[in-house]
C-alpha cells in the first residue's frame, strides 16, 4: 500500500478523527451538497427507478445519504477500506442504511455487479496514477455497458509555483469555513506531503485511460473537480 493511503487510512479508522469527520469536507470542498445532488442527476439521466450504484470510497455516506434521499427506489453497495467509516456511513444513511450493502476493502473486494452506475467521491486523489487507472478500470468492469460513473477529487495545477498557489487557497477556503486555522494548516501539510495530486488535464486522462468514454467535466470549486464518464 502507497506511504500516502497508508497515512490517511491510519486517520479514517482512528475513532477521534472518525467523531469529526463530517465536518470536515464541508469545510473544505466548496458546493458540497451541491456535488451531491449533481452526482444523482447524471446517475439518473441512465439508471433505472431501481438502480444498483456502485459507491467507492463510501465512508461518511454523505453521498449515499443524498441520493437515498433523492431516489427512493435505488440501492447501493458502498466500499471503504476503514471499517469504522463504513460503520458511520450506516449511522449517518439512518432508516435508508438497508439500502446499502457495505463492503470493508478496495475495488478488488467490491462485487462483480453488474453495476447500473458508480461513484467515487473525495477518494481517488488519494492514489498514485497507476492505481488511480487500474481503480478506475475495476469500477467500469463491473458496470453496465454504457452504465455512468461520476468522480470528483482535488485536483489542480501541478507546476511549482501553481501547486503552493492552490494549497494555500485550499487552506484559506476552508479557514474561512470556519475550520481552525491551526488544524486547517496541519491539513494543508498532509495533503501536500501525502497526496499525490494530478492535474485535472491529468485526471480527465486517468478516465480515458481506464476505458471512460464521454468524459465531461461537470464541477470546479477551486482545488476541486468533478467528471461524468460511461462505461
Amino acid at each position: 500500500m502507497a506511504e500516502g493511503v497508508q497515512y490517511f487510512l491510519d486517520s479514517f479508522k482512528d475513532p477521534a478523527a472518525v467523531a469529526r469527520y463530517s465536518e470536515g469536507p464541508r469545510r473544505f470542498v466548496p458546493g458540497l451538497d451541491g456535488l451531491h445532488r449533481m452526482t444523482g442527476l447524471l446517475l439518473a439521466e441512465r439508471v433505472p427507478a431501481d438502480a444498483h450504484i456502485l459507491v467507492l470510497g463510501a465512508g461518511g455516506g454523505s453521498e449515499m445519504k443524498a441520493m437515498a434521499d433523492a431516489y427512493p427506489g435505488w440501492r447501493f453497495t458502498g466500499v471503504d477500506p476503514a471499517g469504522p467509516m463504513l460503520d458511520l456511513a450506516a449511522e449517518v444513511m439512518g432508516a435508508d442504511a438497508g439500502r446499502a450493502d457495505m463492503v470493508e476493502g478496495y475495488i478488488d473486494d467490491a462485487p462483480a455487479g453488474p453495476f447500473d452506475g458508480a461513484t467515487c467521491l473525495l477518494t481517488l486523489h488519494f492514489l498514485q496514477r497507476d492505481e488511480r487507472v487500474r481503480t478506475a478500470a475495476g469500477i467500469r468492469a463491473r458496470l453496465k455497458p454504457g452504465a455512468p460513473f461520476v468522480a470528483a477529487h482535488g485536483s489542480f495545477p501541478q507546476g511549482a509555483d501553481e501547486r503552493d498557489r492552490w494549497l494555500d487557497r485550499y487552506a484559506a477556503f476552508a479557514v474561512a469555513s470556519g475550520g481552525d486555522p491551526e488544524q486547517v494548516a496541519k491539513g494543508r501539510e498532509a495533503v501536500a506531503t501525502h497526496v499525490a495530486m494530478l492535474s485535472p488535464e491529468e485526471d480527465e486522462a486517468v478516465l480515458r485511460a481506464a476505458g471512460f468514454t464521454g468524459v465531461e467535466a461537470f464541477y470546479t470549486a477551486f482545488t476541486w473537480r468533478g467528471w461524468v464518464g460511461y462505461a
